[in-house]
């Protein structure tokens, strides 16, 4: 595919400048897009929807050039800021949007954009935003979680080929992915952060096997994927060789941040609130002021979110300190959480949503924001990270 060729795929480079919009304009652009082209999908879903469910919303949003808000125009995006990227954010969630598969529009692309060949610009990031390639990300494995750099997983070089064994798990929605990044070891002799590199692999290749893996609410989000001798060509590398080490950490701090965003925070406070209201209880002085609270919380959230997309937007590397952002998150999602399941009282337990309103399951609330301390670096590790490498405290 060709320069020419990638560029006229990017449906993005029509759109208004939706950043020289004032918020409130873009905010009602927003609102009227979503209720008028929304499809006869589910809203408001607790779990995350698989893609045969969730497709025809990624396809509304590719065909719009809404697929990808934080790409630059240039490559196909909205080219929103981080303000703009907020109110998109908080009007999806006010409409009950469900979340597409986004790995490749906020993980992969932009990191391809900084390490790609052009010739990996050229053919991935238009299949990204068409939709033609679902991405899946395979770092984690498992003795390899939060000490990442421990990992097993390993690429040999045999003539015009790598070959890859091993293992990756934990990988959400991976069983509904075309492709998937991987991190792997293709020099065992070095120290282990610098025998590492970055690969990218069909998941129809010969040699990948996917398992499911079900979660607490029994959905299967996540999945085990097997690597025996998959043979992918040596273009698919990205970065060079043994580099993959500093990739990895780029593409963690955008994760980081995204982990971070106060989109789960909001989205618990909007059901705690309507569920409040729902059972006449969002009268009583005891509960506004908890609620006011964890409000501004989410609101402390969202700045500290937006300092961090600024930089990321402004090609600044992040740093550890970035784990603040995602121990805030992360602990701020459990207390609206425990809130709510101590306002649903007899029915806080149910399995099933009251009514059949998603808004008001407390219990599904709940178990969602269980794993959230745990994954993207467990809230120790992050806590760890902060005390040694932004404190300076001494690690005895």
């Amino acid at each position: 595919m060709t320069q020419h060729q990638a560029a006229g795929a990017f449906p993005a480079q029509s759109l208004p400048d939706f950043e020289a919009m004032s918020d409130e304009d873009f905010r009602q652009t927003v609102r009227r897009f979503v209720e008028a082209k929304y499809p006869d999908i589910p809203r408001f879903s607790q779990h995350r929807l698989r893609w045969d469910e969730v497709k025809p919303w990624y396809g509304v949003l590719s065909a719009e050039g809404w697929i990808c808000p934080t790409w630059p125009r240039a490559f196909g995006g909205m080219g929103l800021g981080p303000g703009k990227h907020l109110i998109l954010i908080e009007e999806f969630e006010r409409f009950g949007c469900a979340r597409v598969h986004d790995i490749g529009p906020v993980m992969l692309g932009p990191l391809l954009m900084k390490f790609g060949t052009q010739a990996q610009k050229d053919f991935y990031l238009p299949r990204i935003l068409s939709g033609e390639d679902i991405w899946a990300q395979g770092y984690s494995e498992p003795d390899a979680g939060s000490d990442l750099a421990s990992l097993r997983t390993r690429a040999v070089r045999d003539g015009d080929a790598w070959v890859i064994d091993g293992q990756k798990t934990w990988t959400t929605l991976g069983m509904d992915a075309n492709r998937i990044f991987i991190l792997a070891r293709t020099d065992p002799s070095v120290k282990k952060q610098a025998g590492i590199s970055f690969l990218l692999v069909p998941m129809d290749a010969p040699g990948v096997t996917v398992r499911p893996i079900r979660n607490l609410e029994g959905h299967a989000e996540f999945c085990e994927v097997f690597f025996d001798a998959v043979r992918v060509p040596l273009d698919s590398l990205v970065g060079g060789e043994n580099e993959g080490w500093a990739i990895a950490k780029a593409l963690l701090g955008h994760e980081r941040v995204f982990i971070g965003a106060p989109r789960l925070s909001g989205n618990a406070l909007a059901r705690l609130r309507y569920l409040a209201e729902a059972r006449d209880a969002f009268d009583d002085p005891a509960l506004q002021d908890r609620y006011t609270r964890l409000k501004l919380d989410v609101e402390d959230l969202s700045d500290l979110f937006e300092t961090y997309v600024d930089k990321l937007r402004g090609g600044e590397t992040i740093g550890p300190d970035v784990a603040i952002l995602k121990i805030f998150q992360s602990e701020l999602y459990q207390r609206i959480s425990d809130e709510m399941m101590e306002l649903a009282g007899a029915t806080a337990g149910m399995r099933e949503p009251e009514n059949g309103d998603p808004r008001k399951h407390a219990a599904g609330t709940w178990l969602a924001a269980r794993p959230t301390t745990i994954f993207g670096g467990s809230t120790e590790v992050m806590r760890n990270m902060m005390a040694r490498y932004v404190l300076d405290l001494p690690t005895r």
